[in-house]
C-alpha cells in the first residue's frame, strides 16, 4: 500500500522509514529528511552492488579455520576489548540486546551468546562469530556503515536495506588503532522492540574505552600521556591520550586529546598526511625533555597548552615486554597557575623541566636509579614497585660501557 506524500508529518520512525523506502525503491527518488544521510548513501551503494532488498542476505559465516586466522590477526583488539565486552554484556543482560565486535572488514570476532533469546531469529543467524556484516554481504546495517565510513551510526528496522532485517535495531561505533586506521567496530543489536535507552551513547563510551586500551597496548617503549581539564577524568573514557617516542615526537593522539588540543581534526594524520610526527613542543607548547621527565610526584601535574587551556597531566612508560611502569609526572614549563591549582604543583613542574632527561632511555635509567636508591639497592623490591620482572630490570640496568650490572642482586 502506497503512503500518501501529501501529509507533511510522519510522526514515528517507522512511518518515516516506510515512506523513505517507497520513495527510494519504488519511485527512484531520494528520501532526504526521512532517514539519515548515512542510510541514504548506504542504500545507494547497496543498489549499485546489485543487492535485491526482498532477497536473502548473505549471512553464512566464514570457515572455522578462516575465523581462527581472523581472530589471531586481531588478537590486540580482542585483548583490549575483553574487559569492556564483559562489562557491556553485564549491563545489557536485562535488555535483550546483543554485543557484537567486528574486525575492520566487518567479520564478527565476538558475539554475545544468547541461546534462550526469544523471537530473535534474524540475530540468531546474523549475530554469530564469523559472519561478515559488511555492505557487500548484508546490505545496510550499522556495523556495515561504520566499516565503510568510519563514522558511528544507528540503523533501525526499515532503515536496513534487506527486508529480512526490518525487525532489527542496531547502533555501532568505530575503534581506531595508533595509525588512525579502523581496527574494529563495536555494535549493540536487538530484534523486535526498539532500544529502551540511548544505545548510541552507550556504544560510543565503550568503543572509546576499548580504543584507549588498544592505543596504549600498541605503544611499546613510548611515553603515554594522560590529560584532561580535571584530574577526576583521568583513567576514564573521557581522558585525552597521546604517545611520545624516544625522540620526543608525538606519534598518536586519541579523539578526546585532539579535541582538547584543538589542533588535529578527528581522523587526520599527525603532522599532515605525508609529514613526519611533530615534536612535543609544537603540540603541547613544552620542550620534549620536560614532557619526558618521569619525576616521582604523587599527583598529576599542571600544564598550560598553547591554546590557553589548562590541563592536568600524568605519564607512564610502556615497556617493550608490555609491562607498565606507572608514575605521575608534571610535564610543564613555568606557567601562570590554572584557577584553583596548587602553587606548589606549578613550582614542581618548573623544577622538573630544568632537570628533565633528554630521551626516553635516559628517563628509564633515571627512574630505575631513583627507585633503586630509595630501596637501598634492593632489586626485588624495586621490580615489585615498578611492576616489572627482575630480568627486565637487570637488562635495563646494564650499561653499554662496562657490560656489568651496577646493582648486584639483593
Amino acid at each position: 500500500m502506497s503512503l500518501s506524500t501529501g501529509s507533511p508529518f510522519f510522526q514515528t520512525a517507522e512511518q518515516r522509514a516506510a515512506l523513505a523506502r517507497q520513495r527510494f525503491f519504488e519511485e527512484s527518488g531520494r528520501p532526504t529528511g526521512l532517514v539519515s544521510e548515512a542510510v541514504i548513501q548506504s542504500w545507494s551503494r547497496c543498489q549499485s552492488l546489485g543487492h535485491q532488498p526482498h532477497r536473502r542476505a548473505a549471512v553464512d559465516p566464514v570457515s572455522a579455520s578462516a575465523l581462527s586466522a581472523v581472530r589471531q590477526r586481531n588478537r590486540d583488539l580482542l585483548l583490549a576489548a575483553g574487559q569492556e565486552l564483559s562489562q557491556l554484556e553485564a549491563s545489557l543482560a536485562g535488555t535483550g540486546c546483543r554485543v557484537l565486535l567486528t574486525n575492520a572488514t566487518g567479520v564478527v570476532v565476538h558475539a554475545t551468546d544468547m541461546p534462550f533469546a526469544p523471537d530473535q531469529h534474524m540475530l540468531d543467524v546474523a549475530g554469530r562469530t564469523g559472519v561478515r556484516l559488511s555492505e557487500d554481504r548484508v546490505g545496510t546495517t550499522a556495523p556495515g556503515i561504520v566499516v565503510r565510513t568510519g563514522q558511528a551510526c544507528c540503523v533501525s528496522a526499515g532503515e536496513h536495506y534487506y527486508e529480512v532485517f526490518q525487525g532489527v535495531h542496531c547502533a555501532a561505533a568505530p575503534i581506531f588503532d595508533v595509525h588512525r586506521r579502523l581496527a574494529g567496530v563495536l555494535d549493540v543489536s536487538t530484534e523486535g522492540s526498539p532500544f529502551g535507552f540511548d544505545a548510541a551513547s552507550v556504544v560510543g563510551v565503550f568503543a572509546t574505552s576499548i580504543e584507549n586500551r588498544l592505543l596504549q597496548a600498541q605503544s611499546r617503549e613510548h611515553v603515554v600521556l594522560q590529560f584532561q581539564t580535571t584530574p577526576g577524568l583521568l583513567d576514564t573514557p573521557l581522558q585525552g591520550l597521546a604517545a611520545l617516542d624516544g625522540e620526543g615526537r608525538v606519534v598518536w593522539i586519541n579523539t578526546a586529546g585532539r579535541r582538547l588540543l584543538g589542533r588535529y581534526p578527528v581522523g587526520s594524520a599527525i603532522g599532515g598526511a605525508d609529514g613526519p610526527p611533530e615534536v612535543a613542543e609544537a603540540v603541547f607548547g613544552t620542550a620534549p625533555n620536560a614532557l619526558l621527565d618521569l619525576g616521582l610526584q604523587a599527583s598529576p601535574g599542571v600544564l598550560r597548552l598553547p591554546n590557553g587551556l589548562g590541563i592536568w597531566l600524568r605519564a607512564r612508560v610502556q615497556w617493550r615486554e608490555g609491562q607498565d611502569v606507572r608514575h605521575t609526572v608534571a610535564l610543564s614549563r613555568p606557567v601562570a597557575p590554572v584557577a584553583d591549582e596548587p602553587a606548589a604543583a606549578v613550582a614542581d613542574a618548573a623544577d622538573a623541566a630544568e632537570s628533565s632527561p633528554a630521551s626516553l632511555a635516559d628517563a628509564n635509567r633515571r627512574l630505575i636509579d631513583t627507585t633503586l636508591a630509595r630501596n637501598g639497592g634492593n632489586v626485588a623490591r624495586t621490580a615489585r614497585e615498578l611492576g616489572v620482572s627482575r630480568g627486565l630490570l637487570y637488562r635495563h640496568l646494564r650499561r653499554p660501557n662496562d657490560g656489568q650490572d651496577p646493582h648486584p642482586p639483593a
